[in-house]
C-alpha cells in the first residue's frame, strides 16, 4: 500500500542526531518538504538501535519519534517522522559490518581501518551500501523504502569529503571514492539519495 501526501508543502521530522545525514537529505528532497531534526524538535535522548537488521533499526528510531510525538500531543503540526538506518555490507566479509556498520570498530575513522585490514590481501573487494527508510504519517500509517549503491572498498583512503566510510568506498562506474566525488554527484547517485527518491514517490512529491 502507498501512502500518498497530496500537500503543498509538508513537515516532516527526520529522527536522526547525525548532522552530516541531516545535511545530505535536507539537500535531497525538495525545498518545500520542511526537514526537522530532532534538535529543533526539542528531542535530546540517544535511540537505542536494537534491532537485528536495518528494517528493524529503521522502525524502532520512528516509532520511538512518532510515540514521543503522540504524548505530547505535537502531531497536528508534523504531517509525518521518518528515520534511515545504513549499512555497508561487504562480499568477503559475508555481508559485514551491515547493521553494525556505525559502530563496528568505534569512531568513523576507526571503522574505515577496520574494513581495509579485513580486506587486506583479499582480490574480492565487491560491496554495498544499502539504506532503508521508515515514513509514518500523521494518520499512522507506515511504509518502509530502501536505496542500494553497489561498489568496492579501495586499497586506501582517498579524498576529504563525506562522512563515515565514504573514503574507502568506490561506487560502480566511478573511479573515485564518495568522499573525491562532489557532493552535488555523490547526493545524486548515493544509497540514501536512491532511498530518497523512493520516499518521495511514496509523499508524491517530484
Amino acid at each position: 500500500m502507498q501512502i500518498l501526501l497530496y500537500l503543498c508543502s509538508m513537515k516532516l521530522v527526520f529522527a536522526t542526531n547525525n548532522a552530516h545525514k541531516l545535511d545530505e537529505v535536507r539537500h535531497i528532497l525538495p525545498a518545500d518538504i520542511d526537514v526537522i531534526s530532532l534538535e529543533e524538535l526539542g528531542y535530546t535522548d540517544e535511540i537505542e538501535e536494537t534491532g537485528a537488521t536495518l528494517d528493524e533499526n529503521s522502525r524502532i528510531k520512528a516509532e520511538t519519534i512518532s510515540q514521543w510525538l503522540s504524548a505530547r500531543g505535537q502531531w497536528n503540526t508534523i504531517d509525518g517522522v521518518f528515520a534511515d538506518d545504513t549499512g555497508l555490507e561487504i562480499d568477503a566479509l559475508g555481508g559485514k559490518p551491515g547493521v553494525y556498520t556505525a559502530r563496528w570498530a568505534g569512531e568513523a575513522a576507526a571503522n574505515r581501518q577496520k574494513a581495509l585490514h579485513e580486506l587486506a590481501g583479499e582480490t574480492n573487494r565487491k560491496a554495498q551500501f544499502r539504506t532503508v527508510v521508515t515514513l509514518i504519517t500523521a494518520d499512522g500509517r507506515t511504509q518502509q523504502v530502501s536505496g542500494v549503491v553497489g561498489g568496492w572498498i579501495a586499497d586506501s583512503e582517498y579524498g576529504n569529503g563525506g562522512f563515515g566510510y565514504d573514503p574507502v568506498f568506490i561506487p560502480d562506474d566511478y573511479d573515485r571514492t564518495f568522499a573525491e566525488l562532489p557532493a552535488e554527484l555523490k547526493n545524486a547517485i548515493s544509497h540514501r539519495a536512491r532511498a530518497m527518491s523512493e520516499l518521495k514517490r511514496i509523499l508524491h512529491v517530484s
